[in-house]
């Protein structure tokens, strides 16, 4: 990775910082409770969540939608933000699965946990760390769940070998996320604001 590149993973963090700290900042891109309903969330499952949790989610689709979550898998969530997708899978499937949220903010895991405790939602727990070296273990995982964050990720092969790395056999990805449909130039890609302006 070059210099520029850890340069940008520090402007991207600092973004979700912000996120995490004054979720009802302006942002140059849509978030909170109203975006989720958009996107596809249940609006009831949505408006049970504590506001605390969901004015910081930052989105962009609904990954439980692709497929249901069941009883007994155990998720993790690449980038849980605040946690409104880790704790709608862990509702979803009662006390008899498991959820791992990662984040690469210690601010969102803080605040994400302090959440899941308030609600009392035990079957959750939420992990600092990133898409490319997940602290989970090997083949332990029947889910992994990602919302807006493979984009942010430089390295897309290593996050997948990430993603197979912790998966079940049979284990499957659901994940929203932005496409881009043209290439990019390396000025592009290079530029630190394209990552988290």
């Amino acid at each position: 990775m070059t210099e520029n590149m850890y340069e940008i993973k520090d402007k991207i963090r600092q973004r979700f910082v912000k996120v995490a700290i004054d979720p009802t900042a302006p942002q140059r891109y849509p978030t909170g409770p109203a975006t989720a309903k958009k996107l596809g969330y249940d609006p009831a499952e949505i408006d049970g969540l504590p506001a605390s949790m969901t004015e910081s989610f930052a989105g962009v689709g609904n990954p439980l939608g692709l497929h249901e979550v069941r009883p007994g898998e155990t998720v993790v969530d690449i980038g849980c933000g605040a946690g409104v997708d880790s704790i709608l899978a862990a509702r979803k499937f009662g006390p008899s699965g498991r959820v791992f949220g990662v984040d690469m903010t210690a601010e969102m895991v803080k605040k994400a946990t302090d959440i899941a405790v308030a609600a009392a939602v035990a079957n959750v727990e939420f992990r600092q760390g990133e898409a490319d070296r997940l602290p989970v273990l090997d083949g332990t995982v029947d889910v992994v769940i990602s919302n807006g964050v493979f984009n942010l990720c430089f390295d897309k092969p290593k996050v997948l070998a990430e993603v197979f790395r912790v998966l079940r056999p049979g284990g499957r990805l659901q994940m929203a996320d932005i496409l881009l449909g043209d290439a990019v130039t390396d000025e592009q890609v290079e530029k630190k604001g394209a990552w988290s302006d």
